[in-house]
């Protein structure tokens, strides 16, 4: 078998390390060249590197100014929707004032017949009395009528009381009617003031 040895080593050959190292094969470059030479790669470098990240920002601004004019456009889009959206609530917002205004009207309507109806069930409810006039003045009512006696004037005056629609009743009059012969008879004026209701 044949040894190739393809390190140089020293002249010595001694066995056991005989305080020779070996040495390593090297390449030389030879001359890089000019120092111009050098400057002008470290700019063609650095105008490269700065292109590129020119390049990168300005793809960036791109996007940016694309998003931008999406985002204008849809922000044109909502200011249409809201506009519309207002003028919705504007016209819901009258047709709501004018339900309530109807609904009042209707509440004031109601008003008197449910005045009627109270009263028309609290004299009936009372013995021996009999209305004649009433007069509805807004915050009082004046009643006018016939009792065949004082007693039945005080129950109707406690059943008005009782129904709550009035916060008083007082007695304006009350006297004999002469002009009745057959029975006794007494004509009597109430006035009822309006409870808060």
């Amino acid at each position: 078998m044949i040894k190739i040895n393809l390190l140089e080593t020293a002249k010595g050959k001694g066995k056991r390390g005989g305080g020779v190292a070996a040495a390593m094969p090297s390449i030389e470059m030879g001359d890089m060249g000019s120092p111009k030479l050098k400057v002008l790669i470290v700019v063609i470098l650095t105008a490269a590197i700065n292109y590129g990240y020119w390049y990168r920002l300005d793809k960036q601004g791109r996007t940016i100014a694309a998003q931008m004019q999406a985002a204008e456009q849809k922000n044109r889009e909502l200011s249409d929707v809201k506009a519309k959206y207002m003028e919705r609530q504007k016209q819901a917002d009258n047709y709501k004032r004018r339900v309530d205004v109807i609904d009042s009207l209707r509440a004031s309507q109601a008003g008197p017949v449910n005045l009627l109806a109270m009263l028309g069930q609290t004299v009936n409810d009372t013995e021996a009395v009999w209305l004649s006039k009433m007069d509805d003045t807004g915050p009082a009512v004046n009643l006018e009528g016939t009792a065949l006696s004082t007693d039945a004037v005080a129950n109707l005056i406690a059943n008005l009381q009782k129904t709550g629609y009035f916060s008083s009743v007082e007695i304006k009059e009350t006297y004999q009617d002469d002009q009745v012969k057959d029975m006794q008879a007494f004509q009597f004026t109430l006035t009822c003031s309006k409870g808060k209701s």
